[in-house]
């Protein structure tokens, strides 16, 4: 199912999704030097559109038959730490809360060696 809808942005920035359930959606990015911020390291705007695209998906895969589709309303990104240039983040999303009108997705990202890079919470509207 998010193969077949296309995400631009994630496919711009080399966003390869891994796994997809409808309770756990993984998805993993190398971090580019067109990703990074001074120092070459991952942008926090890189960041935050790796994890809105890895917790709209998961959205996706819930959505009811009715549903046209969803749309973010509320982010909230905590960083831990940078990843640099060449490294790779994995992104696993996993519910909240799923509802009908809103879902709450948790997305933690991971360096290479499992280390936390950041956790972001963010609402979906089902629309």
């Amino acid at each position: 199912m998010i193969r077949s809808r296309a995400m631009p942005l994630a496919e711009l920035m080399g966003v390869t999704f891994t796994e997809a359930a409808k309770e756990r959606v993984v998805a993993t990015m190398v971090v580019r030097d067109d990703l990074c911020t001074l120092g070459h390291t991952i942008h926090g705007g890189a960041v935050m559109a790796f994890a809105d695209s890895v917790g709209a998906a998961a959205t996706v895969i819930n959505l009811p038959p009715e549903a046209k589709g969803t749309t973010t309303i509320e982010s909230k990104t905590n960083f831990v730490r940078g990843v640099k240039a060449g490294g790779t983040v994995t992104a696993t999303a996993t519910p909240v809360h799923i509802g009908r009108r809103t879902q709450v997705w948790q997305t933690r990202l991971e360096d290479a060696d499992g280390k936390l890079v950041a956790v972001v919470t963010q609402t979906q509207m089902v629309l």
